[in-house]
C-alpha cells in the first residue's frame, strides 16, 4: 500500500483544516488507518485511528472532540477533519496503515510522507 498525505497549510488558531490520505492498491479496505504527527524537537504520536470499516475510531486524548477521522473505501481515501486548531497542533501529520486497529507506531506497515500543518496564534 503506497500513501499520499494532503491538505496541511498555515491556519490561524482556532480555524480548521482537513487533511486527506489517498491509498494505492486493492487493498486498502482491509487496513485500519492511523495519523500521527511529529513536532519539531519531538517524537512521533498518535492522533487517530479508524477500523478498516470505519465503524470503529479512536483519538489522543489532545485532540477528542477537535479532530475527526473518517474514510472512504470506495475512494481509497482516510481523512481527517480538525477544528477549532491551536498552535500545539503544529506538526508534520503522516498516516498510516495496520493490519491491527491500534495507537502504537509498531503496529504500521506503511507511512505516507507527511503533509505539514502549521498554526498561528
Amino acid at each position: 500500500v503506497q500513501l499520499q498525505a494532503s491538505g496541511g497549510g498555515l491556519v490561524q488558531a482556532g480555524g480548521s483544516l482537513r487533511l486527506s490520505c489517498a491509498g494505492s492498491g486493492r487493498t486498502f479496505s482491509s487496513y485500519a488507518m492511523g495519523w500521527f504527527r511529529q513536532a519539531p524537537g519531538k517524537e512521533r504520536e498518535f492522533v487517530s485511528v479508524i477500523s478498516w470499516t470505519g465503524s470503529n475510531t479512536y483519538y489522543a486524548n489532545s485532540v477528542k472532540g477537535r479532530f475527526t477521522i473518517s474514510r472512504d473505501n470506495a475512494k481509497n481515501t482516510v481523512y481527517l477533519q480538525m477544528n477549532s486548531l491551536k498552535p500545539e497542533d503544529t506538526a508534520v501529520y503522516y498516516c498510516a496503515a495496520a493490519v491491527r486497529f491500534g495507537s502504537s507506531p509498531g503496529l504500521y506497515d506503511y507511512w505516507g510522507q507527511g503533509t505539514l500543518v502549521t498554526v498561528s496564534s
